[in-house]
């Protein structure tokens, strides 16, 4: 699957529930092994659906001994404590800056199976999730950062679009 880059509207978009993970099993299954083999390929921790053009509230993970699968997921709780690392995106290729999230999250969603289960991280996982979850609701990584920090990578990438 081809990842949409910055710039596509998209990516901007919110992604629609799967409204019958059930029902839908083969198409869920199709989608969530494509995103699966994609960011794998992409040598990319995280994968959200909206990044290849599927409006739907999935995202994967390829970081952990966690589920890896998240369907239709709701954030429940995120700490108070916060903490600054550095996040990239298959989406903004070439680069990364410090982003601020919350340092723990917990979050509920379902399996490929329509399962639910209730995931408690901390640290990369949390952050991984945090950022996956933002691609659900249309955010990007750069959005969390200070105004002048954003344009700055948008200039850019603007000077290596024209190229």
């Amino acid at each position: 699957m081809e990842i949409l880059a910055i710039g596509n509207e998209l990516l901007r978009q919110k992604a629609l529930p799967v409204k019958d993970i059930k029902n839908e099993r083969k198409s869920v299954t199709e989608t969530v092994n494509a995103l699966l083999d994609t960011v794998v390929k992409g040598k990319g921790i995280g994968l959200a659906a909206p990044q290849v053009g599927i409006m739907q509230r999935i995202f994967v993970l390829n970081c952990s001994d966690f589920p890896n699968v998240y369907i239709n997921p709701a954030i429940i709780e995120t700490s108070q404590e916060t903490e600054k690392n550095e996040e990239g995106c298959l989406s903004v290729p070439g680069f990364w800056a410090d982003v601020i999230r919350p340092k723990a999250v917990k979050v509920q969603a379902w399996n490929e199976k329509g399962h639910p289960f209730t995931v408690e991280a901390s640290g990369l996982l949390a952050r991984v999730i945090l950022h996956e979850y933002d691609h659900l609701e249309g955010i990007l990584f750069i959005d969390h950062l200070s105004e002048v920090k954003r344009d700055k990578i948008l200039k850019k990438i603007a000077k290596r679009t024209k190229k």
